[in-house]
Order: C-alpha cells, then structure tokens, then sequence
C-alpha cells in the first residue's frame, strides 16, 4: 500500500515507525514530518492544516491509506474530505472529532448518555462564570472550549485564580477563538490515567494503559504541557479497571456517537482520574496521545497497519492486538522556556549515540535538518527519548542514559518520568 501519515511530531514519528515495519507497506510518506520521520518515511512538504492540498496530494500521488496524527485537521473536516475524494483515511469525521473540539460538547455528551464526569457550567460571559466560581469555591478547574495544545487548562487552587484565568479566556483573548467559550468544572482528586482505544463506528477494541505527565516541572509543578513524558502500562488501571472504563465509558460513547448520526472512527483517546477504584471522564482526545503514542508503540506486538486498516473497513469485531510484557517509558526533551517563549534554530548532537543504545529509540517532534545535515530544534517539545525495559524503573533508567548521551545545551526535560510507577 501506498500509505500517507498526517503531522509532524513525536506522536506522528511513533506512528511512522511502526507503520514502516509492516510488510503491507509499499511507499510511506509523512505530510510535513520532521527530521526523525525522513528515515522512516519520504517527508512532503505539506503542512497537516492544508486540507486542500493535502487531499489533492493524496489523490495525485495514488495514496490508498491515510493516516491523520494531529486532532486540528480532524477537527477541520480532513477526514470528510478524504472520504468525499474515495481515500481510506484513520480518523473522525469533523462531527465526530467535536468531542475534542468543543469541551463544552463533550460535556454535555456525557450529560446526555450517563458517562461519568466531573460536574461543569459552560460560559461566554465573565459575571455568570465568576458566579459560578463563587457558588462552587477553590479548587476549580476552568478551561477553553476549543483547541489550546493542550495547555488551555488552568487548575486553579484558589477562587482569585480562578476568576483571573477567566478573565485571560473571556476577555484577554488568552486561547483566542478556542477560549470564546469556557468550561468551568468541579475538580477531581486521585490520579489521572491515558485510556485509548481503535474504533470502527461500533466496535471499540482496547488498547495497553499509559500515563501520561502533563506538569513542566519535577513533582508535577509548574504549568500545564502538550505533555513531559510518559509510560505504559499504568499500574492503577487494572485489568477490572480497564473493563469498567470499557463498560462505563468508552462503549457508551460509541453507542452514543452512533445514536446521534456521528459515528466515532479512528482512536479514541480518554483521559481518566480514578479514585475509590471508580473512574471518570476528564476529556476526550480523537486521535493517539502525545507522547503516550511513543510509548504504546514500542510495547505493541502486532503489525500497527492492519489494525488500522480494520477500524477504518468497520471489522474490528473480528481484531485483537498482541502486546510486549516490557514497559516503556518515553522523556520528552523540551526547549528552554517551554511551556511559555522559546528560542528555536539550536543544534541538537549526539543523537545516533542515544539512538543506538539498547532497547531506546528516540522520536523527534519539532526537529528539521539543516542543509550540511545538522539537526535543529524547531518547537517547544523536540525529542521523546523512549526505551523498553523489564520494568518501568529499568525502563526509566534506560531512557535517561540515552537523554545523558545527547548533547543539547538549549534544552530541559523532567527527571521523575514514572514516579508514579516505581513509587508503588
């Protein structure tokens, strides 16, 4: 197969290089991709928002199969578009993909079918938001409606910085369009968990548990991120916990999807806080996460294309999927000053002694190659150096040896990827 992967990432590089390995590939190519990609895949120069040029890419090139990455394009109806030009496409349709689009959907789409969640009010305006703030106390959790990259999400420990994040939303422009609707919710305590799972409109098929973190800083401080790290499987979901999410959460979401003429195709993506062995609906992604996608790449087993081959043809029903007994463990490697100004354009050496170490592979995410073949940070998250061990502690040391093999005085990553893990 001719095969065509959306996105320019670490998420889309984990993807890619699992893709690559299937015996069904014929060409792969990745639309825009970034240093790493161009040795898994032939990189076109096509950005992942383009729509327009994107399908007619696919449509001259002869693409049989694509495969989106990021949720922005879904969001913006690439999938349909595919569909519409007779392309096989991985991938919500831009109905679909509103339960991440719109926060407030998703909310009330838990509302409407019984899927546990955190308790909310959606709001345009800074006096009712502020009132409901008021009514509820600290702490609370105010976030923009749309697409933010995943930072548009501020847990607020107290009522004062509640009411600023609404003011940066509502009238700062904080989130631009994405925060002309916010929603405000109860705070959840316990510990948060990535659940995924491939669906085809009916059937949804689980995939290994991840945990993802989301904090800049040691300990978890500091501002939200697209992500720091992150490792698979999580211990708290455990194989009843993984049913009851199933039960509770993921399958009524595709019966409800189907129920309201949206049904959901592609890869679910569901963050869940579980406490008291009971689990709720944080948010839903419609795509794979970022890096939780590195991590459950490098455990999975079975051949990565046909599994989706067979979400997007409606047979899932008939589909398993084989994992590693290994964990993984992936550390983000960041720009300094992320998640806030970043400097771009900064060498990055000692990537082939990292890369060739055992078990460790090291995706890139904002990366290009300069001209004399020097590779250069271009965006905030950078690398995900991701490594498979017998545990999560020997993964973790795994990866960090590798982080200590490369040579990047402009960038940062946390040290207490897995704490969670090895504390238990």
């Amino acid at each position: 197969m001719k095969v065509l992967v959306v996105g320019a990432g670490g998420r889309e590089h984990a993807l890619c290089w699992a893709i690559a390995a299937s015996p069904l590939i014929e060409r792969l190519y990745c639309a825009p991709g970034n240093a790493g990609i161009a040795g898994e895949a032939e990189c076109v120069a096509i950005g992942a928002d383009d729509i327009d040029a994107l399908v007619a890419f696919a449509s001259d090139t002869g693409i049989e199969f694509v495969v989106v990455g990021p949720e922005a394009p879904l969001v913006a109806g690439l999938a349909d578009r595919l569909g519409e030009a007779g392309i096989k496409v991985f991938g919500p349709s831009a109905r679909a993909a509103m339960l991440e689009g719109s926060k407030g959907f998703m909310k009330d789409f838990c509302a409407r079918h019984d899927i546990p969640t955190a308790a909310y009010g959606r709001f345009t305006e800074a006096g009712p938001a502020k009132a409901f703030i008021a009514d509820h106390g600290a702490p609370i959790v105010v976030k923009a409606d749309g697409l933010a990259a995943g930072k548009g999400v501020i847990i607020a420990g107290t009522v004062d910085e509640a009411n600023r994040a609404v003011d940066d939303m509502l009238e700062g422009g904080a989130f631009g369009a994405a925060g002309a609707e916010i929603v405000i919710e109860e705070f959840l305590a316990g510990e948060e968990a990535s659940f995924f799972a491939l669906c085809d409109g009916e059937t949804a098929l689980a995939l290994a548990s991840a945990q993802d973190h989301k904090r800049v800083g040691d300990g978890d401080t500091g501002p939200n991120t697209g992500g720091m790290g992150a490792y698979s499987p999580a211990p708290v979901v455990t194989e009843a916990m993984a049913e009851t999410v199933m039960d509770e959460i993921i399958r009524p979401t595709i019966a409800g999807m189907k129920a309201e003429g949206a049904p959901y195709v592609g890869e679910l993506y569901a963050g869940l806080m579980i406490a008291d062995g009971k689990a709720k609906l944080l948010e839903y992604n419609v795509r794979f996460g970022d890096p939780e996608c590195q991590v459950l790449m490098m455990r999975l087993k079975s051949d990565l294309l046909p599994a989706l081959l067979a979400a997007a043809d409606g047979v899932l029903s008939m589909f398993d999927l084989r994992w590693y007994d290994e964990a993984a463990l992936c550390v983000v490697m960041a720009a300094d000053g992320y998640p806030g100004t970043y400097d771009k354009g900064s060498e990055i050496k000692g990537l082939d002694t990292a890369g060739a170490m055992e078990d460790v592979i090291v995706f890139h995410a904002g990366t290009t190659s300069a001209e004399d073949g020097r590779v250069l940070a271009t965006g905030g998250r950078v690398l995900g150096v991701t490594a498979l061990g017998a545990t999560v502690e020997e993964a973790r040391q795994r990866a960090y040896a590798a982080v200590d093999a490369i040579d990047w005085p402009g960038g940062f990553c946390r040290r207490d990827i897995g704490w969670r893990a090895i504390g238990r």
